[in-house]
């Protein structure tokens, strides 16, 4: 049965009435999006975060809506941390007026979606997750990510536009309640503003083409695997024009699992599954 939330409501009044068609159109395409990725390694995500996905997962069941958004709570404690520590720390004055403007606003819309999750959840009946310990050197791999500019906003983009998979992979999951897949595409689409704005600021393209992952190092590879995909719906985009443009017209879903494992390296500290 579907639910109305006050809090849910409250951001968009209506949104029961007007977004029923839009999560059926999501709801038939999203079946993919919840398929596990056979063998994938888990070994670096705490194990907390490895059953949560391994629950929600298990015999083909989806999460509930509560691990969806604890899910998310999750992604946006790191996106907020690593926002507010490297606008504290040196890297700061490294940044250009306009780099500097871009993050400062990036890290208040991040603040924001914190805030909205842990309101939200327990009107749902559930517990908001603890906030893990992150190291957003990942283990030593990137040692200068709060002095350098250069590797600070490399690891924007690679958390910028993993959430934004993210988000377009659980949609499917909380499609049955309008108001939270309203919210959840209200996030998304900002999400996908703040990817393109870094990959602007790093010189990149404001989109993905295939699965290049441009300078990136090779530990980011795994946030742009899947996006060559030119198939949409059973139609391959590729043969109505150019491969590369097919490419960047469709954003990828990523599981539950594989963004795990993406965030994985920078938590340094496993949380507790929350109860609902």
């Amino acid at each position: 049965m579907e639910q109305n939330h006050p809090i849910l409501e409250a951001i968009e009044p209506g949104a029961q009435a007007r977004v029923v068609s839009r999560r059926e159109a999501i709801r038939s395409g999203a079946g993919a999006s919840s398929v596990l990725v056979a063998g994938l390694a888990m070994t670096s995500v705490p194990f907390a975060l490895a059953a949560l996905a391994r629950d929600g997962y298990a015999q083909a069941a989806a999460p509930s809506i509560v691990d969806v958004l604890n899910f998310a709570l999750t992604l946006e404690y790191l996106e907020d941390e690593f926002y507010r520590t490297g606008l504290a720390g040196a890297v700061a004055a490294t940044l250009s007026p306009a780099e500097l403007t871009a993050i400062q606003q990036i890290s208040k819309h991040e603040t924001a979606h914190v805030q909205f999750l842990t309101a939200v959840i327990p009107s749902l009946g559930g517990t908001p997750a603890a906030k893990p310990t992150f190291d957003f050197t990942a283990g030593g791999a990137f040692s200068d990510v709060f002095s350098n500019r250069v590797t600070f906003l490399a690891v924007a983009q690679t958390f910028e536009d993993t959430g934004v998979r993210a988000y377009k992979g659980q949609a499917g999951n909380v499609a049955s309640n309008d108001a939270v897949l309203t919210a959840a595409l209200q996030i998304h689409s900002v999400e996908a503003r703040h990817a393109s704005q870094v990959r602007r600021l790093r010189g990149q393209k404001g989109w993905i083409t295939a699965n290049d992952r441009g300078d990136l190092p090779p530990q980011a590879q795994a946030t742009y695997d899947g996006e060559e995909n030119t198939v949409q719906g059973a139609v391959d985009v590729a043969s109505l024009g150019a491969a590369a443009a097919a490419t960047e017209a469709f954003d990828e879903p990523l599981t539950m699992e594989q963004v795990l494992a993406i965030a994985g390296p920078f938590i340094s500290q496993s949380i507790v599954r929350s109860a609902h």
